[in-house]
């Protein structure tokens, strides 16, 4: 975020779209009295598409006896545009996380196309749009009903545990996947991966889990390594591919690293060569350049 402004330098975009929401539900779910009218909110959301105006009825109970009376009800609409008391839609908090977490875009790169689709935002907000983003996937996954016919039905677990940062300095979201059904079981936000607060969590996780678990894939990190084997002891634990294969061809890669090196002592002359040849028209000088060419990038 360094050399980014924090606020936002423009002005509030002005609505393209003007729009008129009202309760669906006329009358009250506690009394069945009739909702009255009351009054009318006013609201401007940023969508992908339009900069919406919203003109919000806002009814009320009639009864005084009643416990939702004084109380507003709003149209049923409006939350599925956006949050309560946000200025953005949730298909922008939907874009900027799947463009965190599916793509690895970093918070400048996503307020850079952002504003490449013409949107005033400010750095700041897409950091708080990922916070929102982080806490809608977390109470998505409060659904274990749902987890529980998975695991059912295919009789174990295997887990995936792994955490993405947000960005530098940030809190790490570590998420943990059963890689037989795709379902993730678990997402929690920790300042860093102390082998403490994530043994403390695998072990939170476990609870939840009412079928054998048959293996956890994690990467190499220390002290994930020794979480899982304290708070899993009898679980199998394997790296991932992409930790294994990198682990594999590290000696390739210093080899590799030697051997350029090597190659650079014998080809630190053929600069020299080609300034002496840069005054030089006639075929021969051009066959030599294109040689040290080739040397050179070889």
């Amino acid at each position: 975020m360094e050399g980014l402004p924090l606020a936002r330098t423009t002005t509030r975009p002005q609505p393209t779209t003007a729009r008129t929401l009202r309760p669906l539900a006329r009358h009250c779910a506690r009394c069945g009295a009739s909702r009255w009218a009351a009054y009318h909110n006013y609201r401007t959301i940023t969508t992908l598409a339009p900069v919406l105006r919203l003109t919000l009825q806002i009814r009320r109970c009639t009864q005084p006896a009643c416990p939702q009376f004084t109380k507003p009800y709003r149209p049923e609409e409006e939350g599925r545009l956006a949050l309560p008391k946000h200025e953005f839609g949730l298909d922008v908090i939907a874009l900027v996380g799947a463009w965190r977490y599916a793509q690895h875009r970093r918070v400048p790169e996503s307020h850079h196309e952002l504003e490449r689709r013409h949107m005033a935002i400010a750095p700041r907000t897409v950091l708080n749009l990922l916070t929102r983003y982080e806490a809608l996937v977390t109470l998505s996954l409060t659904d274990t009903a749902r987890l529980k016919r998975l695991t059912h039905a295919q009789g174990r677990v295997g887990l995936a545990l792994d955490g993405l940062p947000p960005d530098v300095g940030h809190e790490v979201l570590w998420g943990v996947r059963d890689w037989l059904s795709t379902a993730i079981r678990c997402v929690q936000s920790l300042l860093s991966a102390p082998q403490a607060d994530v043994t403390s969590w695998l072990q939170a996780v476990r609870q939840t889990v009412d079928v054998p678990i048959g293996g956890v894939i994690a990467d190499g990190q220390l002290s994930i390594r020794r979480a899982v084997a304290a708070a899993l002891p009898t679980v199998p634990h394997q790296l991932c591919h992409f930790h294994s294969l990198r682990e594999a061809a590290k000696p390739i890669y210093e080899a590799d690293r030697h051997a350029q090196k090597e190659l650079q002592k014998d080809v630190r002359g053929v600069r020299p060569i080609e300034r002496q040849l840069d005054s030089r028209t006639e075929p021969a000088a051009g066959g030599i350049r294109g040689y040290c060419s080739a040397v050179r990038s070889a």
